[in-house]
């Protein structure tokens, strides 16, 4: 049987963490899958994991086409090579639970866009804290942030019935515009309420390092532009008025958070703003 989803993982600096990811995919419950390495650095991710002692038919290795042209044009490099039906993305560094690949594969049966719960965990994979944990339950496009409100790539997909590439022209916030892009063709999307995705805060994500705060800023600016601009063309009418309405909470979350971080050191952007989310959000269902 040929492979019915790809895993595209792009790779730049990667070789500590490379493994870790990929072991993660080889113990999925489901094995009908292909992965694609993409490298952004010139590194021979093959040989790296065989040295490792991981050595698999179902992985294939491919490059850029240069040195730091970044996660997103590292991508779309492996997402114009994907030829099975369903798609997930993969960082290097993070990792799925046993289970994620099985359960999204179910859901995509019915759905087109299918989103996880996910485990933040710090590097030693100690646990930080969960996001979008409960029930699994449909979502209106508006509604999708107002649960999944971090990270966006641990989606999976249908590109027979949505699909998008990433934009490296922006600073930051690429996953959101792809995300975005995605609800172009589809009203609502199904998510599993079972952590089954570890996102793994690196060192800089928890200190939000210098510059940081003002790259994000400049990012869901520019997104509330291309909302306003009617850029994305949703399929849900009401769906440009949920996103601007979660983005106008998340700057006004950025401004708060150095000042947050000052007074509560290696506080999880998180944690300082899922309360004003909340207390911002309406019945979206």
């Amino acid at each position: 049987m040929s492979q019915i989803i790809t895993i595209v993982t792009p790779a730049f600096r990667a070789e500590s963490v490379i493994a870790g990811a990929v072991r993660s995919v080889l113990g999925q419950s489901f094995a009908d899958w292909q992965m694609l390495i993409v490298s952004d650095d010139g590194a021979d991710y093959e040989a790296i994991l065989a040295k490792s002692g991981i050595v698999d038919r179902r992985l294939s290795f491919l490059s850029s086409g240069g040195v730091g042209t970044g996660a997103s044009s590292a991508r779309n490099a492996g997402l114009d090579a994907v030829r099975t039906p369903y798609v997930a993305v993969l960082d290097a560094d993070d990792r799925f639970k046993p289970q994620k690949l099985a359960r999204a594969l179910a859901a995509l049966e019915v759905h087109p866009i299918v989103s996880t719960a996910i485990e933040d965990v710090d590097p030693d994979g100690r646990h930080l804290r969960f996001v979008g944990a409960g029930a699994d339950r449909l979502l209106t496009t508006g509604a999708h942030k107002f649960v999944n409100f971090s990270m966006d790539s641990m989606i999976v997909w249908d590109r027979r019935r949505v699909d998008a590439r990433y934009d490296p022209t922006l600073p930051n916030m690429n996953d959101l515009d792809f995300l975005m892009q995605l609800y172009r063709g589809s009203a609502a999307s199904f998510h599993i309420g079972e952590p089954l995705h570890d996102y793994v805060k690196q060192p800089a994500s928890l200190s939000n390092g210098a510059g940081f705060t003002e790259r994000m800023i400049a990012a869901k600016t520019e997104i509330r532009r291309r909302l306003a601009a009617g850029h994305y063309s949703f399929a849900d009418p009401a769906a440009a008025g949920g996103f601007d309405r979660f983005l106008a909470v998340s700057l006004e979350a950025e401004r708060r958070f150095p000042a947050a971080l000052a007074a509560q050191p290696g506080l999880l952007f998180e944690d300082h703003f899922e309360p004003l989310l909340r207390a911002a959000s309406t019945s979206f269902s």
